[in-house]
């Protein structure tokens, strides 16, 4: 079955779409159940991030159509609008996209380390809903082995570059003395960490965090320095922020127009920058056309790291080289294993064509019929049995001209070959 990759991210698709399509960790088991039901489906896995959702499946070639009509269905989103914004990658470029996803050469900054977390993570998940099948369960693997080797042995992920940072930096820029600024960070996950972490490197003068589970904020806080609010607390203390940092897995807005406006009344519209690190938005996006306001998304970080991607270019050269050579030896795996099918394919057909003739010859002994007329009809039968359908492929080929068949036929069968009756080796092991 053919493996492929079906997709968007932040090269094909705006986050309007990206937010819509985005499958957050609590639907995600079912998610996977419903695609994994889809006929002609044998092994999928589902990434989604804030900026990319993928689907990596081996399935029949005839099932392709499906996984579009699902990913529109499980959004509500028009299936022709859809699919112009999604890429497809068969076979060899499936397995180099996965490669390149995870060392980071997919990515809007390049080399960043936390994708590889969400690629593990989605692996995790697909194992888990028993999605996951040999083949795909091995690519994954591999895709980790590749990862840690082109972190190894490029320069790809020296001083890396998140999203995070990025956007810290970005707030230097709005406001050139952090130490006299009061951040606000709503969420708690891995990206608010890391802008935690930044900011109390940049001396930030006093620092919020605000999470729906208000013992997770303790944490962070303690962690850098700052205080915890509860989520539900959060208007009270808006008009006090600054800067305020969102990333969240909210499917909905959690700060709206109105909350901001009431801020802005407060602060006597002293300006406040606010950037949405999430997908789907954590930010009301008509927040924008508020005065004093300068809401910035994810998208908006591409200038900021322009200066990462240029230092990075000759590692990531570097990187596709050990890609391609890994893409080449996952395919060589892959090939391998068909080859093992068709030998177990032609060693269950024998060993069934062996028994029959043996039970048959076994009834026959038994109501008493001559023993050598049963073995002679026991070898005959087997012969013909093992021989009708080699003997009816080489008679087609010979009609076609399937030179290629032939020859194989020639080497196989050449004089000399397992004249003393033992298994091939290859076939012994399947």
């Amino acid at each position: 079955m053919p493996l492929i990759a079906i997709g968007l991210n932040h090269q094909t698709a705006p986050l309007s779409m990206r937010e819509k399509v985005a499958v957050d960790a609590a639907a995600l088991p079912a998610a996977l159940a419903s695609l994994r039901a889809l006929e002609g489906v044998e092994e999928a896995a589902v990434l989604s991030t804030c900026n990319r959702t993928e689907i990596y499946a081996r399935l029949e070639p005839a099932a392709e159509p499906a996984l579009v009509r699902w990913l529109a269905a499980q959004h509500g989103l028009d299936e022709a609008t859809l699919s112009g914004y999604l890429y497809r990658h068969g076979e060899g470029d499936a397995i180099r996209h996965l490669f390149r996803v995870a060392t980071g050469l997919d990515s809007l900054v390049l080399g960043e380390p936390q994708i590889l977390g969400q690629v593990k993570e989605a692996w995790a998940a697909a194992r888990s809903a028993g999605s996951l099948g040999n083949p795909l369960d091995r690519l994954f693997q591999q895709t980790f082995a590749v990862a840690k080797r082109v972190r190894t042995d490029t320069r790809v992920g020296a001083h890396p570059v998140s999203v995070a940072f990025a956007a810290v930096r970005l707030a230097r820029q709005v406001f050139a003395r952090l130490d006299e600024a009061t951040v606000l960070l709503i969420g708690a996950g891995d990206t608010i960490e890391l802008a935690a972490r930044h900011l109390a490197d940049a001396k930030v003068q006093r620092l919020l965090v605000a999470n729906r589970t208000l013992e997770h904020a303790q944490v962070l806080a303690t962690r850098h320095g700052g205080v915890a609010l509860p989520l539900a607390e959060l208007d009270r203390h808006l008009s006090e922020a600054d800067i305020v940092i969102t990333a969240t897995a909210s499917r909905l807005p959690i700060l709206h127009r109105a909350q901001v406006e009431a801020a802005l009344k407060a602060r006597r519209h002293r300006p406040m920058f606010l950037l949405d690190l999430a997908v789907p938005r954590d930010i009301e996006p008509s927040i924008a056309e508020l005065r004093d306001v300068y809401l910035y998304t994810v998208d908006d970080l591409e200038q900021v790291i322009e200066g990462n991607r240029a230092s990075r270019r000759e590692a990531a050269q570097q990187a596709e080289a050990i890609i391609d050579l890994q893409v080449e030896h996952y395919l060589g795996w892959w090939q391998a294993q068909g080859r093992q099918d068709a030998l177990r394919r032609l060693r269950s057909d024998g060993e069934a064509a062996r028994d029959e003739a043996l039970a048959r010859a076994s009834r026959e002994l038994a109501t008493g019929e001559d023993p050598q007329s049963v073995l002679r009809r026991l070898a005959h039968q087997l012969t013909n049995r093992l021989l009708h359908a080699p003997s009816t492929a080489l008679r087609q080929a010979a009609l076609d001209g399937d030179a290629d068949l032939l020859r194989a036929a020639d080497r196989l069968y050449a004089p000399g070959n397992d004249r003393d009756g033992d298994e091939p080796g290859p076939a012994r092991q399947a």
